[in-house]
């Protein structure tokens, strides 16, 4: 199953798809996550994401986090279905919020291509969706976890 970590930047896509990468290994289950830290504005590096997710062995849980706003590479993802699942998480926060954690990052991205991305972000069909104003971390990773039960992908945790 590939897992697609999106949303804006600043909205909390890297702490989350890290959270549920330490979680499902601390159950026994080792996950690659494929990181791109959201805001490089390179269409190849989703081109780049899209091949690594595919060369994964398809037993495995692949996380992939990135902003994913274009339609086009939520599609682009969701063809290799042809070989397994593909879920998609939207996490998403107020435009205030997203600014303020772009704000404290290390390498923060221009404020406006927070604006642009906010504004213009087409949201993925059928997503699991996570309002990290309204959950913490660890809830979100819970309702992340819940949902791979419901789909059969983990077992259902006996903690």
């Amino acid at each position: 199953m590939i897992l697609v970590v999106c949303g804006p930047p600043g909205a909390g896509k890297t702490t989350i798809a890290t959270a549920v990468r330490n979680r499902l290994e601390a159950r026994g289950e080792p996950v690659p996550v494929l990181l791109h830290h959201s805001d490089d504005f390179s269409s190849r590096t989703y081109e780049q994401l899209f091949e690594r997710a595919r060369d994964d062995p398809v037993e495995t849980l692949t996380v992939v986090d990135g902003t994913f706003y274009e339609r086009e590479w939520q599609t682009q993802f969701r063809t290799l279905g042809f070989r397994e699942a593909i879920r998609f998480v939207f996490v998403t926060a107020s435009l205030e919020t997203c600014l303020e954690r772009n704000r404290t990052r290390a390498d923060p991205i221009e404020e406006q291509g927070v604006h642009v991305i906010y504004r213009e972000f087409d949201a993925p069909e059928d997503a699991l969706e996570l309002d990290t104003d309204a959950v913490d971390v660890e809830s979100a990773v819970d309702r992340i976890e819940r949902a791979l039960e419901a789909w059969n992908w983990i077992a259902e945790s006996t903690t």
